[in-house]
């Protein structure tokens, strides 16, 4: 359906200018733009004045396009000096509501998926300027609304850093459950068969699919199991939890089960350890994510143990 009127033109291109700055990269968005700027010649010139005062408006400090916004002494004014000044505050009038509004937009309402390969590592920061720092073969979605910031994290591991903002929550939401906070540091970490979380800094609710819940604060841990039941909050390390984001894997008195479970995470080949007692052995040591192969050269110096290489290639770590 056709429309009419220059205002309604200029909203609409407005909106369109809107989200293309919220996804520039839509070749999807894209085809529709070109689509509704096709229908008119209107649309294109009414989106390509704005694209030119966008341009304009970003090498103008802000406060002076607020500035020029602002009502002027106008009645000793030459005729010419009033037509000009009354033309340069509508362009900034006009550039400064498309930028504010252009910004809001991509702040309130922003859609994304991220997701990382085996053994990459990614920073993202998001349009309310949270920052995410992303584990390997980890995959979320991001759905930003003016009511909620809302993270589905489908697998892998994300450090959050949110921006506090009282009136939209940040959920974190998983298979077992969900994290809601309003600003905070914390880890979630999501395993087969559990959500693991993990508290730097403020506070998180953890909340179950079983009705469960937990409050946790800084140095606090909990996880949500495979039947949506929260575990009562426990004290952790949480820069050793976190110490992926330098590359390094930090074990503190960690049985040796705990150590190949983690250390698996980030190798292609499988690796095992036997059970009985050469599982419960202890380690307190620091490796490298990217050479786990390290570690499996130390543990014989470290600790009583053989490694035993299988024919599909797999490593297990047997009683010496």
């Amino acid at each position: 359906m056709k429309q009419h009127g220059a205002d309604t033109v200029r909203e609409q291109a407005a909106q369109w200018f809107a989200r293309m700055q919220d996804a520039p990269r839509d070749a999807g968005l894209q085809a529709q733009l070109c689509a509704w700027q096709d229908a008119d010649p209107r649309h294109r010139e009414e989106y390509e004045q704005l694209a030119r005062l966008w341009r304009a408006a970003e090498l103008v400090p802000r406060q002076r396009l607020e500035a020029l916004c602002r009502p002027t002494p106008v009645q000793q004014l030459p005729r010419r000096r009033l037509l000009r000044l009354a033309m340069a505050a509508a362009v900034a009038a006009v550039a400064l509501g498309v930028g504010w509004s252009g910004w809001q937009y991509q702040r309130l309402n922003h859609q994304d998926t991220l997701q990382t390969a085996f053994g990459e590592r990614r920073q993202v920061e998001l349009p309310d300027g949270s920052h995410l720092a992303l584990n390997g073969s980890t995959q979320l979605q991001v759905d930003f609304s003016a009511g909620r910031r809302h993270i589905q994290l489908q697998a892998g591991e994300v450090m959050f850093i949110v921006a506090h903002d009282s009136s939209r929550p940040f959920v974190v939401d998983t298979a077992q459950g969900s994290v809601t906070v309003t600003g905070t540091r914390f880890d979630v970490r999501l395993d087969p068969a559990a959500t693991r979380v993990a508290v730097e800094q403020g506070s998180v609710r953890v909340q179950g699919t079983q009705a469960s819940l937990a409050q946790l604060t800084a140095g606090q841990g909990s996880h949500i199991d495979a039947h949506g039941k929260v575990a009562a909050p426990y004290a952790v390390n949480a820069a050793a939890v976190t110490a992926w984001r330098h590359g390094k894997l930090v074990f503190d008195n960690a049985t040796l089960a705990d150590v190949v479970a983690e250390a698996s995470r980030y190798r292609t080949q499988p690796l095992r350890v036997a059970p009985g007692k050469v599982a419960q052995m202890r380690l307190s040591s620091t490796f490298s994510t990217d050479d786990t192969g390290a570690l499996l050269r130390a543990l014989p110096s470290i600790l009583p143990v053989a490694i035993k290489t299988h024919e599909d290639g797999s490593r297990e770590i047997i009683a010496k």
